[in-house]
């Protein structure tokens, strides 16, 4: 069988990794944005963004001149990981805005566009005045500024629009703008509706770009919410109700100090219609808050809404949304509502889309029982960037971890995600046996846990009565060393047998280990805020493996002792299409953006989309298409090397491939007995999605069409140098 891979093939570095740190979806685009920025002599502008090496967690700045074009992204695409592409592709949304648009400016005037990305508001605007008024476009991140200077050069909108390179609260009248502007327009939006910085970002322009009593495009944006019960929901939080019912001796939350360890009091956004079934309505949907853009809005705001309870049981969490009012009359709509709700305010209903999802707030502990009929309080209170809710349950005072002042004021907040695996039963007990396996017949061993996994630390010092303990924590420091200070007592061992390197240094060596070797190097592999990233990138243990081979003695146990690069072919309509590649969009032409934003379609050959992370349970319509195979096997029992592999897939399903789904099995063993996977099926990691240029049509294996494929051939190649995973495929 012929290599996919031409024989000269080196991967090179890119800016994949400062993408996925610096670019989260939406938060980039106008009023949040905080890159570091310097002027140059000649008054170009320069942006430095920080790049980061997932198997190393070392950053370096790298600059982005704006007398430059776009950094190469034949590699990578530069803006990849941003919600750009996926908002383009919104048919509704992008409707919805042209005829809020249309609907307000009828006449030449001035318009202001804030936030404005690839110029789609912008150009809607000048078209509607049919280019006889004055726009102004204010785009704050730098490469998609250059962006958007040549999406407006290929609509020959150049001359109609002035492009402004700063954020909204930078500009000034007179100076940046000719007068004060008659009509905004603008999307700084995000799922929960103020985390953009709307309000700051509004409150600045009523009080110096715009005219008393502007035109504004969203006219309203309408908060809701519904209170509900899910046991998926509760899992995501509440450690220590779900740790009450495990019997395996390791206390993560010891008794009366429930929030030593909890997920950040925020609202999480979250597909929550992939989880309906799991969700029970405690209550009918509820308005809670009014924005009005055309007005100044407050910093602050409060409000108390009575709710009637609908049915029996625990409310576990607020499921909130927004909807907006595009024009004055009130005839455009676009609503981010789930799909269970049936009401005249879901008017506008959308498609599957990533960038705006709905929100879930958690209520601490077990939740509020309630009964059909009754009635609660909800209090929902707002700043300027963020919505949170309260029941108005007072907290026993046995809850507020009296017994202990340390534990009291200390708090570790982890991921919703983080908590439900650490509470989870099943993965609890996998890592339990294989500790406990690794551990026997060892006495006095030096255990070196490499990552951030508080619940091996606990495990080795636990089981093992002899064992000294040394974390590296590289992403908890300090918190880690906090956190295990304040339970070692209800898990019973004392802190002269854990330690926890307090500075980073590039190695060990045998003086921090005061000269002993090291008998186990264990790992989940887990990293502190790394949950977004891609799935191989935890191959950092991989790397630290290696960094610290010089100190490992001979019959020196690695756990995990492999990693299995594990992939499925997919049917993913839903996320294809919020991905592919742009043409026209509401009559304006963007196929121009499709390199730099990583968009998959037809594509000019050698460029093809990037791997993503997704959660695929959460991505609408889904469908295996293959059986589950093994692309890769990762060693650790050796210092990191160049992996390649091959496997040739049949199809067990007929449809349309997508794409491919990746993510890595963790062999905790070297009896290959115990697996932690992290793929499709299991809902708390993401996995890595590569989606095809184009989609192909296959069928079962000696179907009788030709015009489907029976199997495919995948081909990896990892390379640690450059910390990329390679992947090419050929259809049969």
């Amino acid at each position: 069988m012929n290599s996919l891979f031409p024989k000269t093939l080196i991967p090179s570095t890119s800016l994949s990794s400062s993408t996925r740190l610096t670019l989260t979806p939406n938060s980039l685009r106008h009023f949040k944005l905080h890159l570091p920025r310097l002027m140059s002599s000649d008054s170009s502008h320069r942006l430095f963004q920080l790049k980061l090496d997932p198997l190393t967690g070392n950053s370096e700045w790298v600059v982005i001149e704006d007398n430059d074009d776009l950094p190469d992204c034949s590699k990578e695409p530069l803006l990849a990981t941003t919600s750009y592409l996926d908002m383009l592709n919104d048919s509704f949304r992008n409707k919805a805005f042209r005829s809020g648009i249309e609907r307000t400016v009828t006449k030449p005037c001035h318009v202001l566009d804030i936030g404005a990305g690839t110029g789609l508001l912008s150009m809607m605007a000048a078209r509607a005045m049919g280019l006889n008024g004055t726009v102004t476009a204010c785009e704050s991140y730098l490469p998609m500024a250059k962006l958007m200077r040549k999406v407006l050069h290929r609509n020959s909108m150049g001359k109609a629009i002035s492009l402004i390179n700063k954020r909204s609260d930078e500009l000034e009248v007179g100076v940046d703008i000719p007068s004060r502007a008659d009509v905004l327009v603008s999307e700084i939006l995000d799922s929960e509706l103020l985390g953009e910085g709307l309000i700051p970002t509004l409150q600045h322009a009523h009080d110096k770009l715009l005219v008393e009593n502007p035109l504004t495009v969203p006219f309203r944006a309408v908060t809701y919410g519904q209170l509900v019960e899910s046991t998926y929901l509760w899992k995501l939080h509440d450690l220590s109700g779900i740790e009450a019912k495990v019997s395996d001796g390791i206390h993560l939350v010891p008794t009366g100090s429930d929030s030593i360890i909890h997920v950040k009091s925020r609202q999480y956004p979250m597909h929550c219609d992939a989880i309906r079934e799991e969700i029970k309505p405690l209550s009918e949907p509820f308005k809670i808050f009014e924005f009005d853009f055309w007005k100044r809005p407050e910093s602050n705001g409060e409000t108390k809404v009575q709710v009637q309870v609908i049915d029996d049981g625990n409310i576990h969490a607020v499921v909130s949304w927004w909807v907006l009012q595009l024009d004055r009359e009130g005839t455009v709509f676009y609503s981010t509502a789930p799909r269970w709700i049936n009401s005249p305010a879901n008017i506008g209903y959308r498609d599957w889309c990533d960038h705006w999802k709905q929100c879930v707030w958690f209520f601490r502990g077990k939740g509020m029982s309630v009964s059909q009929g009754e009635e609660v309080l909800l209090e929902a209170t707002h700043t300027e960037t963020s919505v949170s809710y309260n029941l108005n349950v007072q907290v026993p005072k046995t809850d507020t971890r009296q017994h202990d002042h340390n534990i009291r004021d200390f708090q570790l907040l982890l991921s919703p995600e983080r908590i439900a695996i650490y509470g989870d039963s099943k993965w609890r007990s996998s890592v339990l046996a294989a500790v406990r396996n690794a551990l026997q017949g060892r006495v006095n061993p030096l255990c070196v846990v490499v990552d951030d996994s508080i619940f091996l630390t606990l495990l080795a010092a636990n089981l093992s009565k002899t064992s000294h303990v040394l974390s590296l924590f590289p992403g908890l420091r300090e918190k880690g060393a906090q956190y295990l200070e304040n339970v070692v007592k209800a898990n019973s061992f004392s802190m002269d047998r854990v330690e926890v390197r307090e500075k980073r240094k590039p190695c060990l060596t045998l003086h921090d280990t005061h000269g002993k070797k090291v008998d186990m190097l264990i790992g989940e592999p887990y990293y502190y805020a790394n949950e977004g990233m891609l799935p191989w990138q935890n191959l950092r243990f991989w790397k630290d493996r290696t960094l610290l081979d010089p100190i490992l003695s001979e019959d020196a146990l690695i756990m995990p002792c492999k990693g299995i690069l594990k992939a499925c072919a997919m049917s993913l309509p839903d996320l294809w299409s919020s991905r592919c590649c742009l043409g026209d969009v509401e009559g304006f032409d963007h196929s121009i953006v499709n390199t730099t934003l990583g968009a998959c379609g037809e594509l000019p050959a050698p460029k093809e989309g990037p791997f993503l992370p997704f959660s695929i349970w959460q991505c609408g319509e889904i469908k295996e298409l293959s059986e589950i195979f093994t692309i890769l096997e990762f060693d650790f029992s050796k210092p990191i090397s160049s992996c390649h592999g091959t496997a040739q897939v049949k199809f067990i399903e007929g449809g349309t491939c997508h794409g491919f789904v990746l993510w890595v099995d963790w062999i905790m063993d070297t009896d290959k007995s115990i697996v932690i996977s992290t793929g499709p099926e299991h809902r708390y990691w993401k996995q890595g999605v590569k989606l095809l240029s184009k989609p192909v049509a296959v069928g079962i294996n000696g179907c009788n069409s030709n015009s489907e494929y029976g199997s495919t051939i995948v081909e990896a190649l990892f390379e640690p140098s450059s910390s990329e995973l390679i992947l090419k495929h050929a259809f049969l």
